[in-house]
Formats: C-alpha cells, sequence, structure tokens
C-alpha cells in the first residue's frame, strides 16, 4: 500500500510540475523598461523586449530612452534615435512613416502635427485652436528632442520661429477667410 501511495503521489508532483512549466511557457513576457543610464545598453534592452513580444510598449520604451539621453545630452544622441527608429522598421513594429514622424516629432524643425495645408480656410481656420495646441505640445517635445537630449539649439530655435510664423499666417488666413465670407 506504501507503494502505490508513492506512485500516487510522484505522479502528481510531476504533472504539478509539467504544468508549472507549460504555465511559465506560455506567460508573456516581463516587459521591463531599460536597467541602465547608458543609452546605448538601454537601446540594446529595448531591442530586446520589442523583439520578446513587447511591442504594445513602444511608446513607454521611447519616453525610458528620451530621459535616459537627457541624463547626457549630446548631438550624437539624435543619430541613435534615428537608428533605432530605422530598426524598429526594419523589425516591423513600427511603419516607415510611424518611425519618421517619431523622429520629426522630437528631432527635426518640421512639425509633424501640420501634415495637411494650413492655408485651408474651411479646413484648418475650423480647427485653428486644435492645430495650435497639437503643434504647442510638439514644440514642447521638440525642446525635449533638440535641446535637452541633442543639444541642438539653433534646431530648437528655428522650429520656435516657424511655429510661430505658423501662427502669424493663421491669424491673417483666419481674418481674411472670416472677412470673405
Amino acid at each position: 500500500m506504501n507503494f502505490n501511495y508513492s506512485i500516487v503521489r510522484a505522479l502528481a508532483l510531476l504533472m504539478t510540475g509539467g504544468m508549472l512549466l507549460a504555465s511559465c511557457a506560455s506567460s508573456p513576457p516581463p516587459c521591463d523598461g531599460p536597467q541602465t543610464k547608458n543609452l546605448d545598453a538601454a537601446i540594446g534592452d529595448v531591442k530586446e523586449s520589442l523583439v520578446a513580444g513587447c511591442s504594445a510598449h513602444f511608446e513607454a520604451y521611447y519616453d525610458d530612452l528620451l530621459e535616459i539621453a537627457e541624463g547626457n545630452p549630446k548631438h550624437e544622441n539624435k543619430r541613435l534615435f534615428s537608428d533605432f527608429l530605422v530598426w524598429a522598421s526594419d523589425e516591423g513594429i513600427l511603419s516607415q512613416r510611424q518611425a519618421r514622424d517619431y523622429y520629426n516629432r522630437y528631432f527635426n524643425v518640421k512639425f509633424v502635427s501640420l501634415q495637411s495645408d494650413y492655408n485651408n480656410c474651411s479646413h484648418t481656420c475650423p480647427r485653428r485652436g486644435k492645430v495650435m495646441l497639437d503643434m504647442q505640445r510638439e514644440l514642447s517635445d521638440k525642446e525635449r528632442g533638440l535641446l535637452k537630449v541633442s543639444m541642438d539649439n539653433a534646431g530648437y530655435y528655428r522650429a520656435d520661429e516657424l511655429y510661430q510664423e505658423v501662427e502669424l499666417v493663421l491669424e491673417a488666413t483666419c481674418t481674411a477667410c472670416s472677412a470673405g465670407q
């Protein structure tokens, strides 16, 4: 009788162990953010997590990488972010357009949020407040990317000038549009 009980107990332990192993194999990856303050190493950590199935966390990872780069700002950081975004596009994590938009939003004077013709009375004037708010938010992101991450003062000040120019053009365009109605 002792022998049968031992066999049953051993089988139960094996089954329990097998179920635990199976649950570990099917559990999602941990999707932790980068654990280092070195931007190159952090990008490597993020790439590993993205390849392991954590692509839904891309935006949070990107923000983590920006924060790490702010701790050691240098012009080279622009290239590191560009290379990372090209990699993400090549891996199918982002489309080419998404990768380009991420880069431009933070590291280019060009405004991603102003994709349509802002001289259009019927399209832009009714949403002028939203257009300017979106551009203001993007200018904040450009401040982060251009000034705080890559120390590109000239680029940021050019983006700020463009923002102010668009604001003036929109004001004049919408005033003219409303006068013509």
